[in-house]
């Protein structure tokens, strides 16, 4: 098992842990692919999950760029599509390094 799949398990549980419940994880279209999505209440909740060994280059909040973000973002504009009704949603981060798990509401907008 590689280590972003054991990321994303220890995220996908550690936002359990945090009252979410899960919809779908590596949701992929042709525009990328979206981590986990969870269900926060009445909210759809779009995580990406990354890890980083270190906190050079900026750690991992500083790896989700503006490319990557847009990358997101599409990918979860084609997921809502395929939904009869489009539900409150957000856009979060769960960042693992060598100082442990950090959860970032609204990390970014649309």
């Amino acid at each position: 098992m590689s280590n972003g799949v054991q990321a994303e398990q220890q995220a996908a549980q550690y936002l359990r842990q945090q009252g979410l419940k899960p919809v779908a994880q590596n949701y992929r279209s042709r525009f990328g692919e979206i981590d986990l999505i969870m269900q926060d209440g009445a909210t759809l909740v779009f995580v990406e999950v990354r890890l980083r060994r270190s906190a050079n280059f900026g750690g991992a909040a500083a790896s989700i760029d503006a490319h990557k973000q847009q990358r997101i973002i599409r990918t979860a504009q084609q997921y809502l599509a395929g939904l009869a009704h489009i539900p409150p949603c957000r856009f979060d981060a769960v960042l693992m390094d060598a100082n442990g798990v950090q959860w970032l509401r609204n990390a970014f907008e649309t």
